[in-house]
């Protein structure tokens, strides 16, 4: 089991530059769409319009594999192995009864929730500011209180999506909220989540957890999940006492406010297909691919 601490980025694993992401996702797509072909270095540079050295670079540079290290590690067959024993990953979390700053979780973030009353009044009366940012996986918003993070969400391209329709989004989980666009005060949290080399356990990320009691439970569950490691539904459903409610841990699942910080993209159906993402599966298969990129060889 992994802990950020043994999580150390070089110069060749740190992603690019954001603006390659639209490269990349172009690049994510292709190998995706014909993973069974296994295609060769030549023909993914062929359809980017890229040399072969120039296509090897920008890609490893983005996630610190290779396109046919990527394509392995999106297929179904590492999906698989992601999955297995996924159950002792939460297992070990709550024996060793992780919580806060100090859970085993790469981004080490501590957080707190909203009572039921404040989620049930839609907002009302919260204040939150917001931004939108590059990041190494596109466009991202980010939603902030005076107490943390309340929101991080990606502008889904593959979905025709832009700024407008991804705030909308945001904005209508909480529509009695008052937003202020403040991009040099969300600026900060964008920064910092999306450097691996800002992680730090001493100065976690600060997160609000907006929800039902039900949907926060399940994003405390996805908390403790940590890089490189993956769970089905049902392992989540047993950990938060309902077993029989894989279906509605779906729906919490894709619910989540808080992209990448809360790792939904973690979570995996059981037979090792990669199962839903409410920002685009061509976005999860990215942000399993370049966690993959950060995590030293010998700890994989």
């Amino acid at each position: 089991m992994l802990s950020s601490a043994e999580i150390v980025p070089t110069a060749e694993t740190r992603p690019a530059s954001p603006r390659d992401y639209d490269m990349i996702r172009r690049a994510i797509r292709f190998l995706t769409e014909n993973h069974l072909d296994q295609p060769e270095l030549a023909e993914l540079a062929c359809h980017l319009g890229l040399s072969e050295t120039r296509c090897q670079k920008l890609f490893k540079r983005w996630c610190g594999l290779s396109p046919k290290e990527f394509l392995q590690a999106v297929t179904l067959d590492h999906a698989r192995r992601l999955l297995q024993g996924s159950a002792s990953v939460l297992d070990c979390a709550y024996d060793l009864g992780l919580s806060g700053g100090g859970r085993l979780h790469d981004l080490f973030v501590d957080h707190e929730a909203m009572t039921p009353g404040d989620y049930k009044r839609r907002g009302e009366g919260l204040e939150i500011v917001y931004g939108f940012h590059p990041c190494p996986f596109g466009e991202a918003l980010v939603l902030a209180t005076d107490r943390g993070v309340a929101g991080l969400a990606f502008v889904n391209e593959d979905a025709g999506e832009d700024r407008i329709q991804t705030l909308a989004d945001m904005t209508g989980r909480w529509p009695l909220a008052r937003y202020t666009e403040t991009p040099e005060h969300t600026a900060k949290f964008a920064a910092r989540i999306f450097d691996p080399q800002r992680w730090s356990a001493e100065h976690p990320v600060r997160l609000v957890l907006i929800g039902t009691d039900f949907e926060v439970r399940v994003w405390e569950a996805l908390l403790r999940i940590p890089m490189g490691q993956a769970v089905s539904y049902t392992d989540i459903a047993r950990h938060i006492g309902k077993p029989t409610a894989s279906r509605a841990v779906g729906s919490a699942v894709g619910r989540n406010p808080i992209s990448f910080v809360v790792p939904c993209h973690r979570v995996l159906r059981t037979d090792g297909t990669l199962g839903g993402y409410h920002w685009g599966l061509t976005r999860k298969r990215a942000l399993i691919g370049w966690e993959t990129g950060q995590i030293k060889p010998a700890d994989a």
